[in-house]
């Protein structure tokens, strides 16, 4: 098993995915990998903050509000 990454897949490397179920070792191994294959630099793409693209507070709070008033109408 290989963890492949976006950077491969665009340099031309062949990726043939198979989709299925996982047994529990499999699956152990698999994380194993994600994890050992996660590096700083991948930490540091989500925690930097990027102020050019950000949502504008006007309408987070809208969509938050809108949000609220669906759940209040969906419990009541």
């Amino acid at each position: 098993m290989r963890i492949v990454k976006m950077s491969e897949l665009a340099s031309g490397v062949p990726f043939d995915p198979v989709f299925r179920d996982l047994s529990p070792e499999e699956l152990a191994q698999a994380y194993a990998l994600a994890k050992a294959a996660f590096t700083a630099e991948d930490l540091q793409r989500f925690t930097e903050l990027d102020l050019d693209q950000g949502i504008p507070m006007e309408i987070l709070i809208q969509e938050m509000e809108e949000v609220q008033r669906h759940m209040e109408q969906t419990s009541a």
